[in-house]
């Protein structure tokens, strides 16, 4: 049964869904972020210089928690001197401007204080790899590969990524601003302190993934999948749009307003058999 809760309206909600359902075609049976060289371990993985996650989140009220937002200053960067990125490579204040990452393998990984803008990062390969106190923008691809990655204290602005492999990652203090998300795999992740803001997601996948302290601020979810997930303190209040497929219960923990109830009307009168006729 779904607890979630709606704030301004003064009215709980109790749904249940027959979810379960698994997306198909969805890769399945991977590890999870604490194994190996996982996403925080290995290497000082999610150490990083400074670590910095002050400020205080966006979205305040009653009974939630907000999330932090990173803090990310860069110092003065390197240019970074080109060549192809090599598996468990060293990457640490550079600037990568428009250069061409596609197709490349940098699986495990360590980007520290570097900023990537309008990088091609299609087929990159990402695995397990770090990346701490980071700025992308503007970055474009299809299939990019960060499953059990570590993000933290990093900006995705303007990003256009689509079929991005994030399952089992690791987000901490993670800014996601503007551009356009399709099909990305969240299954297992683990989401702290992350902020989407005035972006849009296609067909999220969130199964089995844990969120806590994340924000949805002038995004649209469409289509999205919280089948066995986990949320606490998942503010989705100032969500531009709402649309859930799949893992409807699984909204306990979250707080939505007027809006977003408008938003999931339909799907909760089909799943509890109430007919609306006019």
């Amino acid at each position: 049964m779904a607890g979630f809760q709606l704030v301004g309206g003064g009215v709980g909600g109790g749904v249940q869904d027959g979810g379960g359902e698994r997306r198909t075609g969805a890769e399945g049976g991977w590890r999870g972020v604490t194994g190996g060289r996982g996403a925080m371990g290995g290497r000082g993985a999610m150490s990083g210089r400074g670590a910095r996650g002050g400020g205080r989140g966006v979205t305040g009220g009653r009974g939630v928690r907000e999330p932090r937002r990173p803090q990310t200053r860069l110092p003065a960067l390197e240019p970074y001197g080109g060549g192809e990125l090599t598996p468990d490579g060293d990457y640490d204040g550079l600037d990568f401007r428009g250069t061409d990452l596609a197709g490349q393998d940098a699986s495990g990984a360590r980007f520290l204080e570097c900023a990537l803008t309008g990088c091609a990062l299609d087929g990159t390969r990402l695995r397990r790899a770090r990346v701490l106190d980071s700025r992308l923008t503007g970055v474009r691809g299809v299939g990019t590969d960060l499953a059990e990655a570590g993000l933290r204290d990093t900006e995705l602005l303007d990003a256009r990524l689509g079929g991005t492999q994030l399952h089992g990652a690791v987000l901490e203090r993670v800014l996601v601003r503007g551009g356009k998300l399709d099909y990305v795999n969240l299954r297992s992740a683990r989401l702290t302190d992350v902020v989407f803001q005035d972006c849009v997601l296609i067909e999220p996948d969130f199964a089995g993934a844990r969120l806590n302290r994340v924000a949805f601020v002038g995004s649209r979810l469409t289509g999205a999948d919280l089948t066995a997930a986990t949320l606490t303190d998942v503010d989705l209040r100032q969500a531009a749009a709402l649309d859930v497929a799949r893992g409807l219960d699984r909204l306990a923990g979250a707080v939505i307003g007027t809006a977003q109830l408008l938003d999931l009307a339909p799907v909760l009168a089909a799943r509890l058999g109430i007919r609306v006729e006019d």
